[in-house]
């Protein structure tokens, strides 16, 4: 199913939200996140071992939520290692092979990559704002979703728990990332009977809390 999700979303998923730009200013990573360069060199070279290649894992896992405020150095390396994999989403599908934060780093990409795209589908946002109308904030989602509902909706549950994973807190970036799940899987039905493309809506949902979940 992992790979069925990947199919799903565009190559982009280090993306700057640029509505929620200026909340982002000011941030950075901190200090000691780092990606060691004899690493990255032996992975280039296809010469790394297997508890090397966890060690680069963990430390490009640690710096992904910053891809936006990185150094020139640090970007510069996140790029080569996409490319070398092939592109962003070859990225989190070679971080989701290492137990531990890599892995979570990656599955809350590819649902953040999901939650970007569907956050200017006007189907999902009628279907929201509709739900909404019954329920205004869904359960898990209070403090995080603002009064109104439209096309940068999803986008700002993205960033926040982009946001989230960045400080430390990955608890509560599941957290949020589960409750965000569960209610885009409420409004599924209402969503691909407006769209029928979104079909498959619900079902991706329940897949991403059940990755989640074995995850955690």
């Amino acid at each position: 199913m992992r790979e069925r999700l990947l199919t799903k979303v565009d190559d982009e998923l280090l993306r700057l939200r640029h509505a929620f730009a200026t909340t982002a200013e000011g941030r950075a990573a901190p200090g000691g996140f780092a990606i060691d360069s004899t690493l990255v060199g032996d992975f280039l070279a296809g010469t790394i071992t297997g508890q090397r290649e966890n060690e680069l894992a963990q430390q490009v896992a640690q710096v992904l939520p910053f891809h936006y405020v990185q150094a020139n150095k640090v970007a510069e390396t996140m790029s080569q290692l996409a490319q070398h994999l092939g592109g962003q989403r070859h990225l989190v599908a070679w971080l989701d092979r290492f137990p531990g934060l890599p892995r979570l780093v990656a599955r809350l990409y590819v649902f953040m990559g999901l939650l970007d795209q569907w956050s200017e589908n006007p189907a999902v946002v009628t279907a929201l704002r509709e739900y909404r109308e019954r329920t205004p904030y869904p359960e898990g989602l209070k403090g995080y979703l603002l009064p109104q509902t439209d096309d940068e909706t999803l986008a700002g549950l993205a960033f926040r728990i982009e946001e989230l994973l960045g400080d430390g807190q990955r608890a509560h970036a599941v957290e949020l990332a589960r409750a965000t799940a569960w209610c885009l899987r409420e409004i599924a039905p209402h969503a691909a009977e407006l769209d029928p493309g979104l079909h498959e809506m619900a079902e991706l949902m329940d897949h991403t809390r059940d990755e989640l979940d074995a995850t955690v």
